[in-house]
């Protein structure tokens, strides 16, 4: 399948040696970028991103015999982009990204998430923790709120009728506002900053940031949940060495990391000044874990 053209500027930003596909995962296409040969390392990320967001990890980690596999998750990036909000669940991503998986990494594989990129990966593993060598985390969460809790300003807002529709989808919120969640404000700017909003510069592509946004929990009986108990309990259970890198200035997930390491008291914990997109601020940091758990065999 073709894939979607790419502005000589914006493909100038990521590393040499880009490979691009698009991959059909059941009615939808994914779009993959890859580099190198190897051990399969498959990097995914969260919302409002895409996997340009991993560009500067990829080009830390060169040539170290690993081949390096970037999706973009549906309704972002250039993957297919359905306009109906209601296509989109945890239930359906981790679906989409577990039919990736099995075409692009049939065999072992490190992953390597962020963001809304935890929970669905840890969602596609849940059927193939055999096949999974290791685990490196950013600022995400892997399991359901506690009872009782309250929702982000942000993630209230999202709900928020016609308003949070007009921000979201006509006004281009939030991947224009993204530098404002980073330790240094000055991580995602200029043609950064754009780099970031081309794929979705057009208002009918817009369903992705605004559905994801809802499919974080506001209350127990949300419809994530069961999806993320059964992330938790793969978190907790699965069978490889864990590596965890934390943005501690994130202002929504800076805190999460303390929960994580009662969950996983053996993960090797790096904590850092970073925001909550930590690949602009510290890509040598999960450059460096990637490769102590993807150069690890575990027993």
């Amino acid at each position: 399948m073709s894939v979607p053209a790419m502005p000589a500027w914006l493909e100038a930003m990521f590393p040499d040696g880009m490979r691009r596909s698009m991959v059909d995962v059941g009615g939808v296409r994914m779009h993959v970028a890859e580099w190198g040969t190897g051990p399969t390392v498959v990097l995914l990320h969260g919302n409002p991103s895409w996997g340009f967001l991993w560009r500067k990890v990829v080009a830390a980690l060169g040539d170290e015999g690993l081949r390096l596999v970037v999706p973009d998750l549906v309704g972002l990036g250039l993957s297919d982009k359905p306009h109906d909000a209601e296509a989109h669940s945890l239930a359906a991503h981790g679906a989409w990204f577990g039919r990736l998986l099995d075409q692009i990494a049939p065999g072992d594989v490190t992953l390597v998430a962020q963001d809304w990129g935890g929970p669905i990966a840890l969602l596609a593993a849940a059927d193939r923790m055999s096949r999974v060598r290791g685990l490196v985390l950013g600022n995400t969460v892997v399991g359901p709120p506690r009872p009782g809790f309250k929702a982000t300003a942000f993630h209230r807002f999202a709900r928020l009728p016609l308003v949070s529709d007009v921000m979201f989808r006509v006004a281009g919120f939030p991947q224009n506002i993204m530098t404002m969640v980073q330790g240094d404000k000055t991580s995602i700017l200029g043609r950064t900053a754009l780099a970031y909003m081309w794929p979705l510069r057009h208002v009918r592509d817009r369903t992705g940031p605004l559905a994801l946004a809802r499919m974080v929990p506001d209350s127990m009986a949300h419809p994530s949940i069961p999806a993320l108990e059964r992330c938790q309990e793969v978190f907790t259970t699965l069978d490889a060495p864990v590596s965890l890198v934390w943005g501690t200035r994130d202002p929504i997930l800076g805190t999460v990391i303390s929960h994580l390491e009662r969950l996983r008291p053996d993960a090797r914990v790096t904590r850092t000044d970073a925001g909550h997109f930590l690949q602009e601020e510290v890509p040598g940091q999960l450059a460096d874990a990637i490769r102590d758990i993807a150069g690890t065999r575990f027993n």
